[in-house]
Order: C-alpha cells, then structure tokens, then sequence
C-alpha cells in the first residue's frame, strides 16, 4: 500500500491516440488524478468513465489532469475509446498486473469470456506535482466508487484551506 505524503510509482503508458502518458512529466498545478479502470469489459467502468469525461474541463480549472488507465491491450482500450462517450479523456493502456499491484491495486481472475485472463480493479489516486500521493480510494469490486462531484469539492477545500494529506503515519 501506497501511503500519503510518499512517492508513488512511476509509471509510463501508451494511449489510445497512439502517444505516451508519463506520470513524471505532468505539470499540474494541484493534483494528477489516475483513474485506474477494470477494462472495456466493465459496464460501471464506462458509466463511469463517460460521467468523469463529461466532468474534465472542471478538474482542468482545478489545475488537475486526469488520465484513466487500464490492463486492456491496446485494441480493447482503442474500442473502448471509439464506443463509449469519452472524446477527450486520456486513455492509457497496457498496465502490467504487477504494475498494478505496486499501486495496491486488487486484481482479480476473468469469470467471463468476455473478461480479460487477469485485470486490476479500480481505483483513484490524487498525485501532487511532487509525485507525492495525496490521497486514494481502491476498491475491490467495480462498486462503490467516488464520486467526481465529491472529488472535486475536496479539491476545492484542500486548495482554500492547504489542507494536508492524511492517512501516511
């Protein structure tokens, strides 16, 4: 487990508009939000993927960049890209399960043609421009979690009140 006010993994991924995402070389102002997803097979993934697209011009004024990430190969992600309402969100794919695992993810076994052999479950990380995690949710199942209404306003608060991450002792 990744504790706050700690490095977090480093991390460098392909996405899906056929560029790099790299985790050190984002310059937010306040936070890098990764969005680790289950992968196209995930119906909750694209409801929630879909509510957070809609969502990123208000994380932007937050002076925070998103990225979604997940284990998918680069032809379930690219498909995810082109069916699910999400035209401006980064995509990264390809995360390695013991990638994955460095972040504390859960990971969890396919019961389902249409899943994946193997695939992290979510999670959402608040990163600093220090690469310091701030502040995560994981989950082990596809329910339960944050929402973006909820995230930002913690943002908002964090900023006004330089609000310190907890949780690292």
């Amino acid at each position: 487990m990744i504790k706050p006010k700690t490095e977090v993994p480093k991390i460098e991924l392909p996405l899906i508009n056929d560029t790099r995402w790299n985790l050190a070389t984002q310059n937010s102002d306040t936070f890098t939000v990764l969005v680790f997803y289950r992968g196209l097979h995930c119906p909750i993934c694209k409801n929630y993927l879909e509510d957070l697209a809609k969502k990123l011009e208000d994380f932007t004024d937050r002076g925070a960049h998103v990225v979604a990430i997940s284990s998918d190969t680069e032809e379930r992600a690219k498909k995810a890209g082109e069916e699910w309402d999400v035209p401006e969100l980064p995509i990264a794919y390809g995360l390695p399960i013991e990638e994955a695992r460095n972040w504390g993810l859960f990971v969890s076994e396919g019961i389902k043609d249409s899943e994946p052999d193997t695939f992290s479950e979510p999670g959402v990380f608040l990163v600093r421009p220090d690469n310091t995690l701030y502040a995560s949710a994981i989950q082990t199942m596809p329910f339960a979690r944050p929402n973006w209404k909820d995230i930002l306003n913690a943002i908002d608060y964090i900023e006004k009140n330089d609000y310190p991450a907890r949780g690292g002792e």
